[in-house]
């Protein structure tokens, strides 16, 4: 059962500290289909184009938060994830539209390998498809950094 913003553990800290900036552990998952396509989701509160994200919760590990992000935001199942990259730098910080502010530390995952249909609408997102690098929707410039990352990845985990 998907959980509301507020029963979840960063809902419960915003409770405590407001918008004050926090540091979130999450997850990003770059989904590609056969053809090499990626993944996007058209995300309610930023009208802009993103992977499947989210922050893990607490008794979860940051595999369970990846399947649990992508299912909720995309209808996937994720079979089997590969972690390339952490983003954790000051400059990653993110101001939301509501005014909340997080400085990331997000693991990076490729998942090639994943099962199910996609889901329309829900409580994050507008829609979702896959697109061509070179044809993609209004993204945010974190996931385009991400991409170009994915793109010169060899083998070695990169920490940013």
């Amino acid at each position: 059962m998907e959980k509301s913003f507020n029963d979840s553990y960063i809902g419960q800290l915003r409770k405590l500290v407001g918008s004050k900036k926090l540091i979130v552990a999450g997850v990003r998952a770059v989904v590609r289909n056969k053809e090499g396509k990626i993944l996007l989701i058209h995300r309610k509160d930023t009208n802009r184009w993103g992977m499947p994200a989210g922050s893990v919760e607490l008794g979860e590990s940051v595999t369970e938060a990846l399947k649990r992000e992508v299912k909720e935001e995309t209808g996937l199942n994720v079979e089997s994830a590969e972690p390339f990259a952490v983003y954790s730098e000051p400059k990653y910080s993110v101001t939301y539209p509501n005014g909340d502010q997080t400085q990331i530390f997000v693991i990076v995952f490729r998942v090639d390998e994943w099962s199910g249909e996609l889901i329309g609408e829900n409580d994050e997102s507008l829609s979702c498809d896959f697109f061509g690098l070179d044809d993609l929707p209004d993204t945010h410039e974190a996931y385009i950094e991400t991409l170009n990352d994915l793109k010169n990845y060899n083998g070695r985990f990169i920490v940013k």
